[in-house]
């Protein structure tokens, strides 16, 4: 069953969009940038208590001046294995409850969740930017003279000060670290590992942020990708720009990203997903050079996927 390609096709897919001359160059730029930030973070006590692990707001100060806020599940010094997981939210909201978190804390996996900036949660977003940000955060920067001022440009690098962090931790072996998240936290999980070759074990679920040309071809007024639509119909409604914003929404495109990921990597959709197509997801699965898997929920969308979160957690418990 398919709603948008066969699967065999979508096995060999490899996407629409284009990949910037400079793609590489804008990357390092970015990294090199983030290696000046300190790794300086604040924790402070949650009012949320378990006998399984310690819980806290951990606060870090992100490039261009962000305060970033995630949840931190520690487990009790008996528990804790040295593991560590970096988790991402889904688009518009936030880190979510502490109860998910423990569950890892209770196999020993020390845990950092992460609210993106401007959205849901309490993190910050003090980059300003020109041009239209109407409808979502795909097309913050799009118009900005300056590409380094792409919304997402500080998101992936937020997730890698994240993990970083986390591998500073005397309690952390940097050597057994994940991530994983669903939609826009899938998309998060592959860029952040993507942009930290240490990570090891990579869960993504129906990624968002890939193929943009591809989501803006299939009625993406229904999808997630809808603010693309939004900004053609204000702002170059006969689309004489259309091919500096995509060629723009290439350095954000984790299509572009996936090849650099050097960890293993469980990739997980369902074939009638409309709000993050298939075939947009498979543009950066198919570009992925390590060991992989993808694994299939023929009859689901973008929704809940039975037992995927079972298995997501039983397998970093292997690393």
């Amino acid at each position: 069953m398919h709603i948008d390609m066969p699967l065999a096709d979508l096995y060999n897919y490899q996407g629409k969009s284009p990949r910037p001359i400079d793609f590489d160059l804008y990357w390092q730029r970015g990294l090199s940038e983030l290696e000046k930030q300190p790794l300086d973070y604040q924790l402070v006590e949650s009012d949320f208590k378990s006998e399984i692990a310690d819980c806290y707001h951990l606060y870090f100060t992100g490039l261009g001046g962000a305060k970033v806020h995630a949840k931190y599940v520690q487990p009790k010094p008996n528990r804790a294995s040295g593991q560590g997981l970096v988790m991402f939210h889904g688009y518009h909201v936030d880190c979510g409850d502490w109860l998910d978190k423990l569950a890892y804390a209770a196999e020993g996996i020390t845990v950092i969740a992460l609210d993106c900036r401007g959205q849901g949660g309490l993190s910050t977003d003090p980059v300003s930017v020109s041009g239209p940000t109407l409808k979502g955060h795909i097309i913050r920067g799009v118009s900005d003279p300056d590409p380094d001022r792409l919304y997402y440009r500080q998101i992936f690098l937020d997730t890698v000060q994240a993990t970083w962090i986390l591998m500073s931790m005397d309690h952390i072996d940097e050597g057994r670290i994940g991530v994983y998240g669903q939609s826009q936290g899938g998309a998060l999980a592959v860029a952040c590992a993507s942009l930290e070759p240490r990570i090891k074990r990579i869960v993504a679920v129906y990624p968002f942020l890939s193929d943009f040309k591809r989501a803006w071809e299939m009625d993406v007024v229904n999808s997630a990708y809808e603010e693309i639509s939004y900004y053609f119909r204000n702002h170059d409604p006969t689309h004489e720009k259309a091919e500096q914003v995509f060629e723009r929404l290439g350095y954000i495109d984790i299509q572009n990203l996936a090849p650099r990921i050097n960890g293993e990597v469980r990739w997980i959709t369902g074939l009638r997903d409309q709000i993050c197509p298939p075939s947009t997801q498979f543009a950066a699965y198919n570009k992925i050079q390590t060991k992989k898997e993808m694994v299939l929920y023929p009859e689901h969308g973008h929704e809940f996927l039975p037992k995927h979160s079972d298995h997501a957690l039983q397998w970093f418990k292997e690393l």
